[in-house]
Parts: C-alpha cells; structure tokens; sequence
C-alpha cells in the first residue's frame, strides 16, 4: 500500500467548512462568481454567452478543446519572447490532478526532490510516498520569504531530479521576483533539473506592478524547456466551480510523457466546464475578471493590514504581493499559541474559520509553523469584515477573564504596544471607585477600557 501522509489543509477545510453560519476565511480563491456575473463581466454584450447548449454532451476532446487550449497559450505568449502553441497546454480537472500527474509521472524510488517550503502539501508529499527524498528549500519570514538561491547549493544531489517553487506563494502571499526565478533556472539549467513551478495563484499580482522590472515573469517564458507549469481556473480567476486546470511545457517530450499518462486518470474535461473556461479567458472576458479579483484583493489585503497593526503586539506578518493568502504569527506574553487550539476557539466563538500553520503546513515536517495561521483574505469584503471584527472581539472578550482584577482609587492597565508600555484608565461605571485590570505584554487587543464592577467586568464598546 502506498503511504500518504494526511493531507493537513484539506482535511482541515472539509471538517470545518460545512459549520453552520461559518465566516470562511480559510478559503483561498478570490469571491467566485456565477455564470450571469461572468456574463456581465463580457465588454461585447453581444458576444454569445458561455454556454452552447445545442452541443451533445458526449466526451470532451481529450486533451482539452483546442480553443480553450488556445486562449491559455495566448495567455502565456503575451509576455513570452516567442509565442506558445495550444500542443505545449494539457487540460486537467484541477491543478491538484495537473501536480499529482507530473509527480507521478517524472518522480520514482531513488530519485531526489527539492520543494520550495512552506507550500501546498502535494507537492512534497506526493513525492515521498512514490519512493524519492525530498528535501525542503525553507523560505523565511526575516527574509520576507524570498527564496536563497544560494541555499540550493546545500540541497542538491547528483540524483537531485527536481526542483518544486510555488509563485505566487500559498501560504505566504510571496513573490519570486524575475531575477530571483532567473537565477533558479540558471541553477537548474546548468545540472540539467526539471522545474515544476505552481503558478495557481497567478496573475494576482496586487503588490507590485507589471511595469516593476522585477515583476515575476511565468516560468515558461524562461527559455528552458525543462520546465513545467501548472495553473488553474480556482484561484485568481475564481472558477473553482468547473474544476479546470492545466499543465504547460515547452518540451513535445514532456507533454507527450505526460499526456500518456493522463490516460489513466482522465478521459476527458467535462465540456460545460471547458467551454466556460474557455469564455473567461477569452479577450473579452479576461481582463474585467482579472481587474474585479486584484481589485478585490488590494481592498481586502489593507484590512488585514489594519487589522495586524491594531493586534501589532501579539501579530506578525509579512504583507502579501500576490495571491490570495496571509501568514500571520500569533503570540501571547511572547510565545507562539497553540495555532490548532487558538483556530478552534476562535471557530466556536466567532464562526470566523481560519487554518493553523503547524496542522497545513509543517509541525510534522521539523519546521515549527507553531502559531501560524492562514487567512485567505480575497473573499467577498463583507465576510472579511465581519470575521476580522469578531476576531477582534475576541481577544479582548478571551483574555479579560485571565486579568488580575483589584480596587484601586485610578488606576492603569499597563500595555505592550510596539515595545512601550502604554496605558489606559479603567474606571467603574456605577462610580464610587475604580477596578484595576492587569495584564501582561503579549495579550490581546490595544489599550481597553473596562466598564462594570468587580463580579463581572466587561470591554466597553
């Protein structure tokens, strides 16, 4: 029997998405849309809608219809140097199936993998239960994520036969910016390695700017035919409904490797979900779609930006450039929270779901995401309002009944903001005195006035 590791994220979001009244900002793909919104997005009113209903809904063309294949290899063309063929796309359901096909096609016992880390859990997983080493290429947060080329020098082996990055990064919301990636294919150029880059959360790029000559090119525009690119219609497109993704290689080798592959899992797409896919990524589509998501993440991530700075005390991140998702490291009196325990409590207090690092994204792996949560901030901005609002009443509301309570005529509650110790007067509402209400640097909430007596105090609204 082959041996697989449970699969922490997925699990994660199939126990706990299905709670009742949940505010799910676990989720990462950008607010999906419905076929009408999809339509409403078209620049031609007149252009026929998504849908041809007279087609006979026997099998797909295997490989993907030749007109979505085409739109994703204009797609990859408009900032390539040399245009790409609708032969260099594979259709796959998901770029889940797109990750696992590739491993499992080029990756066996005693061959060696690098993967780029923290990241989605297949991609280092799989790899291990088909009989290869894998050794993980950590991105730090006191290097703002970005990957050490240097570091691959250390890593990699004379049966090293793959190298795993994920651009945009899930978890992080990192970029590989285009010298950094240049280097990396250099590295694997000169060692004759494959590449394998999951671009899922691509083109979110909502950090920096097309123009930025460091902008983070797709990886088969790199002029290296060993290098494969998985995408998906999920994520930055938000389609997660038609379970559309893709694989794009340069090599006639590769695709051909793969495409024979392919026959095992996959007869065909389902032709409702290529002809919708094929119409969001058509000319008239594409664009607005895109403009609706970054615009969407842009006024999503600087409340999640608003609401770390408030918690600065017990929160740290590094802010996103791309993607759907955030890293964000919770402490109390200094210490990493239990991120498992913290994000089940929050979900029974507040029904807002976010998902610990230590459980999706390595506890297991000998690098403690201890206090790590994911938060996919790209939904629709009143769910992440509503949600990042409870949250912040719940730290006050959680940790007023751990304070040191005493009387006292005034008196102070001595705070840790941003390395200062900063005060606020607690007075007793029904007069006749005052409660004082300690608390320690590292818990939550800015400075908190506190209404009521001794019995029973409460946050003042």
């Amino acid at each position: 029997m082959v041996k697989l590791e449970d699969f922490g994220v997925e699990q994660w979001m199939d126990k706990y998405e299905i709670t009742p009244n949940v505010l799910n900002i676990a989720e990462t793909c950008a607010a999906s849309v419905s076929i009408d919104e999809l339509v409403a997005l078209c620049e031609d009113k007149n252009a026929p809608g998504p849908l041809d209903t007279s087609v006979t809904l026997t099998y797909g063309e295997i490989r993907g219809s030749k007109k979505l294949r085409q739109r994703l290899a204009d797609v990859y063309s408009a900032r390539a140097a040399s245009p790409m063929s609708s032969e260099s796309i594979l259709i796959t359901p998901g770029a889940i199936s797109a990750n696992f096909l590739v491993l499992y096609k080029l990756i066996g016992p005693g061959d060696h993998v690098i993967c780029m880390y923290p990241t989605y859990q297949q991609l280092y997983s799989v790899p291990e239960s088909l009989g290869a080493e894998v050794s993980l290429w950590k991105l730090r947060q006191e290097k703002n994520y970005v990957p050490d080329v240097a570091e691959l020098e250390t890593l990699v082996k004379p049966n090293t036969k793959l190298i795993i990055i994920n651009n945009p990064n899930n978890p992080t919301g990192a970029v590989i910016r285009k010298s950094v990636l240049q280097a990396i294919v250099s590295f694997a150029r000169e060692r004759d390695i494959t590449i394998l880059s999951d671009e899922v959360y691509r083109p979110l790029f909502h950090g920096i700017s097309p123009v930025d000559d460091e902008y983070p090119p797709s990886l088969i525009s790199m002029k290296y035919d060993k290098t494969i690119v998985t995408g998906s219609m999920s994520k930055a497109y938000a389609l997660a409904g038609i379970r559309t993704g893709w694989i794009a290689c340069r090599s006639p080798e590769i695709i051909e490797a793969l495409a024979s592959a392919r026959d095992y899992t996959t007869i065909s797409l389902s032709q409702l979900d290529d002809q919708v896919a094929s119409y969001a990524l058509s000319a008239n589509v594409i664009h607005a779609l895109l403009s609706r998501n970054i615009t969407l993440a842009k006024t999503n991530v600087a409340l999640v930006e608003k609401f770390v700075n408030d918690h600065s005390s017990v929160c740290s991140w590094v802010k996103p450039l791309a993607g759907t998702t955030a890293f964000i490291q919770f402490k109390k009196n200094g210490e990493p929270v239990d991120d498992v325990a913290f994000c089940l409590d929050v979900l029974e207090k507040t029904k807002a779901m976010i998902l610990p690092g230590s459980k999706g994204f390595g506890h297991e792996r000998g690098f403690d995401y201890k206090g790590y949560v994911r938060i996919g901030y790209v939904c629709h901005t009143a769910v992440l309002k509503e949600a990042l609002e409870r949250m912040s009443n719940y730290h006050i509301d959680e940790y007023i009944p751990k304070m040191k309570l005493m009387t006292a005529p005034e008196a102070a509650v001595p705070h840790a903001y941003a390395g200062e110790r900063v005060c606020a007067v607690v007075r007793r509402h029904s007069g006749g005195g005052t409660l004082r209400a300690q608390h320690s640097p590292g818990d939550f909430g800015p400075s908190t006035e506190l209404q009521g007596d001794a019995a029973g105090p409460t946050a003042a609204p």
